[in-house]
């Protein structure tokens, strides 16, 4: 599953909720529906990989890229997004961030090469990422603390109803292949539903700005941008062109940016101005264990789809919607997982991440089990119950996590530490997508559509990256302190 992101700035006061009318929620369902597009829109790209590989004659890597450059530049550019809200009315950076996210995906409808799709996906991930902090944003400041949970129990439906919509019309439009466009339209839908947004959004929407708003951190955003590249880009290209000097050389100079983005953050905090990162964060034991249990959870979401879809569509010989078909029933127990798990944390605190865990581990052990035993016999109906049992795990793990992180923060920071693990959402998605290619495209070699059994060996071994995440975030969630604080006003729900 993707996720869905948490605001970037501290809570605004209550008492700047404005009353709970019709039109109040309207404009909060107006403010959803660019979380619905964006959202859909992934599982959608995940779907028709393998037709778009085959219409471009793209590459593995380029696959990658369509994936992994739009998580990427969302993950660089939350914390900046959140901020321009702030600082500059969130009506205006919604708009601002929908009109950039429609435009793009016309562009991505109309490449006529993978490099051209792969620019506008990075220009995709830059209008998410400004629309999607201002969402999180409205709902503190239009309603009132009483009714925010109810409109993030919404939020959670919307975000559960938008895979599982992606992943079906995904399939049925590449299947009809309109005028014979093939893939095009899974990203010219966003168009209508964009203009619509916008109209809506320019009637019902009221404007807000932060009464404090955070500056932007410049120097730390260019950093931070120079590393994320220099560790993704080798990892996905380098399996292509033989691992030459230049990708463990780029590796190095990751290393390196991260050593020179902490001097940056500490320079930019010392001289009075807000890093994107506060360096204090790091002294608590709460976050330094929920940043490392984002981040490699994240990266066994996303990637898992990736490999799943082309094994479904390539090995198998699925058809797209029938491809789309096969995740439905994880994407529901992963919805009726998700609702539980609200009630159940109440109740049982930490356990039930420490169960959720346990579960989505066991359905990715599952999934290798069979994909390997059933090698050439391998069919969508053996995977689909490993599926389901990845998806109740996950749905009681991926909903209350970021909660149970930040209610453990101390609340001057808790708007800085929601935007950092945010970003730690992105960063591990595309980190996931860079490594479990490596794994499937070095197990598949030169493996033709349709060989069944060489596809369930490779899906099997990559499968194993995932499960090693699983076993690491198990252990890491009893790392969380055991005590949880009561839930603050403004956590939505992460997916």
């Amino acid at each position: 599953m993707t996720s869905a992101r948490t605001p970037t700035a501290a809570p605004a006061p209550a008492e700047h909720a404005l009353p709970d009318t019709t039109r109040t929620w309207r404009a909060v369902l107006v403010a959803m529906s660019g979380t619905f597009m964006a959202i859909m829109d992934v599982f959608i790209v995940l779907i028709a990989a393998p037709a778009i590989q085959r219409n471009l004659h793209a590459t593995d890597a380029e696959v990658q890229f369509v994936l992994a450059g739009y998580q990427l530049t969302y993950a660089v550019t939350l914390v900046t997004g959140g901020r321009l809200g702030d600082l500059y009315g969130r009506k205006r950076i919604f708009q601002t961030g929908l009109l950039v996210f429609t435009v793009a995906s016309l562009a991505c409808g109309l490449a006529p090469t993978a490099g051209v799709l792969i620019a506008a996906r990075l220009v995709q991930g830059v209008g998410a990422a400004l629309l999607f902090p201002q969402v999180f944003a409205m709902i503190q400041v239009l309603l009132p603390e009483s009714r925010r949970d109810r409109t993030y129990g919404i939020l959670g439906a919307v975000i559960g109803m938008s895979t599982i919509v992606g992943q079906v019309l995904g399939g049925l439009l590449i299947q009809s292949d309109l005028f014979g466009t093939s893939w095009r339209p899974v990203f010219w839908i966003n168009v209508p539903i964009g203009a619509v947004a916008l109209v809506l959004s320019a009637r019902l929407l009221p404007e807000s700005r932060a009464s404090q708003a955070r500056r932007l951190d410049p120097a730390g955003t260019v950093v931070l941008t120079v590393a994320l590249f220099l560790l993704v880009f080798p990892l996905i290209e380098g399996r292509e062109v033989g691992w030459p000097t230049w990708t463990w050389l780029s590796l190095t100079g990751a290393a390196l940016a991260l050593a020179a983005l902490a001097w940056v953050e500490r320079w930019v905090s010392r001289s009075g101005r807000s890093p994107l990162v506060e360096p204090k964060l790091f002294r608590q034991r709460a976050f330094l264990a929920g940043l490392l249990l984002i981040l490699i959870f994240y990266s066994a979401l996303n990637s898992f789809f990736l490999i799943l879809s082309i094994t479904l569509q390539d090995g198998l010989g699925l058809s797209a919607v029938a491809a789309g078909l096969v995740y439905t029933p994880q994407a529901l127990a992963f919805f009726l997982a998700s609702l539980l798990a609200g009630r159940l944390v109440r109740r049982h605190g930490r356990r039930v991440l420490e169960a959720g865990a346990a579960i989505a581990l066991l359905g990715f052990a599952a999934t290798i089990a069979a994909a390997l035993a059933a090698g050439a016999h391998l069919n969508a109906w053996i995977v689909m119950p490993c599926l389901i049992v990845q998806g109740i795990g996950e749905g009681l793990l991926q909903t209350p996590l970021l909660n149970a992180v930040l209610s453990r923060i101390d609340e001057d920071h808790v708007g800085l530490a929601s935007g950092a693990l945010s970003t730690a959402q992105q960063v591990g998605g595309a980190l996931g997508v860079a490594v479990i290619g490596v794994l499937f495209y070095n197990a598949l070699g030169s493996a033709r559509t349709g060989q069944v059994s060489v596809y369930a060996h490779g899906f099997g071994t990559a499968t194993v990256f995932n499960a090693v995440v699983l076993a690491a975030v198990t252990a890491l969630v009893f790392l969380l302190p055991a005590q949880r604080r009561a839930q603050r006003a403004g956590r939505g729900p992460i997916r």
